[in-house]
């Protein structure tokens, strides 16, 4: 397929996977693009089908609340695909509704046809069969044609059912690893907050980062200066929230975020790619989430793994401290911002995040070019 100018129907369903899939997009020549995606995918000529915030519900109560919605879109999806008569389905993250949409096209006659003459379904990012439920990969195999995953460990969960799997690297270590440089020390010391990239996180974890930020200056931080990046699907909320704050951080695009990260004393982040990139930036950070509590109760029950940070979970140790459910109170974080104000403890985390630096790239190429290949081929 390398001279036929291909059609790539691509499948954002939030942020970090608009992203990516931006990225993959510009490195895609000759090539027309249709799909859902957000500004990134945008900005490379994506018109989404539908806003991409649509599809960024995470968590069992939070998705049955919006299931009226994802069952229109799943429709609306598949019905765009069988018109658009793609050569390539390559959805990104989101894999829940990405294995809703492909398994409806793969029972229907005109998908049938398409896949006779060549459609392929391709996704991006392996869903974390390893932190529970391993024996979903079995129905991955069943869908997708081919997975890009970003770690090794990840193959052998779906080459054993058959699901050509390649390990391509985190995509996003290839422009920040020795990228980044961290500024001269300032007097000023900027701490970052990230609530999270749904409205739905948003809206849980904002009000404990206004108490984080009271409570420090109760206790004499003063010298910190607080800054937000902002998505544009949750911009105007925060904005508007952050306003009545009686201490305001400054808000800056989400497209300029690195550049706050690098300059970052430390960073408060949701759970999620935030907490990956900073890890590669070498940024000192707290982790922190809140669910529905039935969401969280059952969470507890099913998940494998100790932790929910990728730096955590690649050196299988506590890296990054991590306060979930009933721990993300404001004492609690604010206790660990002060033990990360302690030099010994900063440094001891500094250079445990630069021992993984070679954990998340490849020696091959970069991530997102050994995944425009794979799509070419």
């Amino acid at each position: 397929m390398q001279n036929k100018k291909l059609k790539v129907f691509v499948i954002a369903g939030e942020v970090s996977g608009d992203v990516l899939g931006g990225r993959i997009m510009s490195k895609i020549k000759n090539a027309d693009f249709v799909g859902i995606g957000g500004e990134n995918m945008q900005a490379v000529g994506l018109q989404s089908l539908f806003p991409m915030s649509d599809l960024s519900v995470m968590g069992i109560v939070e998705v049955l609340g919006h299931a009226k919605t994802l069952t229109r879109r799943i429709k609306q999806t598949v019905n765009a695909i069988l018109k658009e008569r793609p050569d390539v389905v390559l959805s990104i993250d989101a894999p829940g509704f990405a294995k809703s949409v492909i398994k409806q096209v793969r029972k229907h006659p005109d998908g049938k046809k398409l896949i006779e003459n060549g459609l392929r379904f391709q996704h991006v990012v392996a869903p974390q069969v390893w932190a529970w439920r391993s024996g979903r990969a079995k129905k991955y195999a069943q869908i997708f044609d081919k997975l890009y995953a970003f770690f090794d460990f990840e193959v052998p969960y779906f080459t054993k059912y058959g699901l050509n799997t390649v390990a391509v690297g985190h995509p996003i270590a290839d422009g920040l690893i020795g990228k980044y440089k961290k500024s001269e020390k300032k007097s000023e010391k900027i701490i970052t907050l990230v609530p999270g990239s749904r409205m739905s996180e948003v809206k849980r974890l904002l009000p404990l980062m206004r108490e984080v930020v009271d409570m420090l200056y109760r206790n004499g931080y003063m010298g910190y200066k607080f800054v937000i990046p902002v998505v544009e699907t949750t911009k105007d909320y925060v904005m508007a929230q952050v306003s009545k704050w009686r201490v305001k951080p400054d808000l800056v695009s989400a497209r300029d975020r690195y550049d706050v990260y690098a300059k970052s004393y430390l960073a408060i982040v949701a759970s999620g790619t935030v907490s990956a990139e900073l890890a590669m930036l070498h940024i000192p950070t707290i982790v922190v989430y809140k669910m529905n509590p039935i969401t969280m109760w059952i969470g507890r029950r099913i998940i494998n793994v100790k932790w929910v940070s990728l730096i955590n979970i690649l050196l299988n140790k506590s890296v990054f401290p991590e306060l979930l459910g009933a721990d993300a109170r404001a004492e609690n974080i604010v206790n660990a911002v002060q033990q990360l104000a302690i030099p010994s403890v900063r440094e001891k985390m500094i250079m445990e995040l630069k021992s993984a630096d070679d954990l998340w790239r490849r020696p091959q190429g970069a991530a997102t070019d050994l995944i425009a290949d794979g799509i070419r081929k």
